[in-house]
């Protein structure tokens, strides 16, 4: 493995890509960065700008099969930035790890992608099948604009990924421990339960909704909505905000609201759900309205070749087996999956991701470069 510091080609890039202050939506130009190397190539770039974000699809090669990293160059923002060891946006080498905003969610992925086309195409210019970067500057903001418009537009062209690797910061204790196989579906809801505003000490000419409610928010919580599977665990349904009143503490509400949310697996819908829910809700009688969000659907990649070439790629280089998770929130993959492609997400530790003092160790991301390119050769050679 080659000596860890900022001369290492993949060190390198990822230090340029840290150095660009890229906070939702802003791109700040590392798609043009990563296009010129992709560029030279042969890759033929296709920007994609959707309302306030910057998309990039690059393609080299026009046969299938169809290999494709899946990215996003945007950053949340760095909070209190005289709290980091280190200027988040000046990537610095320390003691071994690479500091910096994105350093590890997900520039650090994006610069070991790029790198092992580099070395994978200089040995094997001419592979079996096409490779693609699907690029997007909206994954950590409200991801309407990115990804998915993306996939809209390949989908109306009939333009189809075979295989794809999302380089999420799936590790936990060292990279190529953990693999995302697939992820949980995510349903949001805005519950507005209405009643009939008063003063408290004339209960009776009021009817308060927040009373109302709560035999059913008891309901909600102690359901079983399912048992999950061998991959994903029960779905989970958990209340994120609840409030009432006027401010004022002699005033008994008119209106409730509760926002929620359900963690999914494949072993219910989405529909089913809002269905139950809305039953629930009917069989207390409340008077109430409610809105849907649905941020996506569950996938899963059980088995195929891109997971087979995954798991002999880490025990090649790091000599174990990944554990295979559906744990965790929401990636694109969830805008990818349901195209028919086999989706996977793979990338380094993520203790330190959306923290403070940002971090990842240059070995694992010299190592993720390696097994990137191992994977290429096991699915395009």
């Amino acid at each position: 493995m080659s000596q860890a510091d900022l001369s290492n080609p993949t060190l390198a890039l990822a230090a340029e890509l840290i150095a660009r202050p890229s906070v939702t939506p802003d791109d700040a130009g590392c798609q043009q960065l990563l296009g010129e190397r992709l560029a030279a190539l042969g890759f033929t770039l296709e920007t994609m700008v959707f309302e306030d974000t910057t998309n990039l699809w690059a393609r080299r090669g026009s046969d299938g099969p169809l290999f494709c990293f899946a990215g996003h160059t945007d950053v949340v923002p760095v909070g209190v930035e005289h709290a980091w060891r280190f200027p988040p946006f000046a990537p610095t080498l320390h003691e071994g790890m690479l500091y910096g905003r994105g350093a590890a969610d997900m520039k650090g992925s994006l610069a070991a992608m790029v790198v092992a086309l580099e070395r994978f195409l200089a040995r094997h210019p001419n592979p079996q099948g096409s490779i693609a970067l699907l690029l997007t500057s909206d994954e950590e903001g409200p991801f309407i604009n990115g990804t998915t418009r993306v996939i809209d537009t390949l989908e109306a062209r009939n333009e189809k990924i075979t295989w794809c690797i999302v380089g999420e910061p799936s590790s936990t204790e060292q990279v190529g421990d953990v693999v995302k196989n697939g992820r949980r579906g995510s349903l949001s809801g805005e519950l507005k339960v209405f009643g009939v505003q008063g003063h408290v000490a004339y209960p009776h000419l009021a009817d308060n909704p927040v009373h109302r409610a709560a035999p059913a928010l008891a309901t909600l919580t102690s359901t079983e909505w399912d048992h999950g599977n061998a991959f994903f665990p029960a779905t989970s349904f958990q209340i994120s905000n609840a409030h009432a009143g006027t401010g004022a503490g002699n005033v008994i509400p008119g209106e409730f609201h509760v926002s929620f949310n359900f963690r999914f697996s494949t072993e219910t819908t989405a529909e089913d759900l809002q269905q139950r829910v809305r039953a629930i809700l009917d069989a207390h009688q409340l008077d109430y309205a409610i809105d849907w969000k649905l941020n996506g659907q569950p996938f899963l990649t059980a088995e195929g070749p891109l997971l087979s070439a995954t798991q002999a790629a880490i025990r090649h280089h790091r000599g174990l087996l990944p554990v295979l998770s559906t744990a965790g929130g929401t990636s694109d993959g969830r805008f990818i999956a349901p195209t028919g492609a086999e989706v996977i997400e793979l990338g380094p530790v993520n203790a330190t991701i959306h923290k403070v003092n940002e971090c990842v160790a240059a070995e694992d991301l010299l190592l993720l470069t390696d097994i990137y390119e191992t994977i290429l050769e096991q699915l395009l050679c």
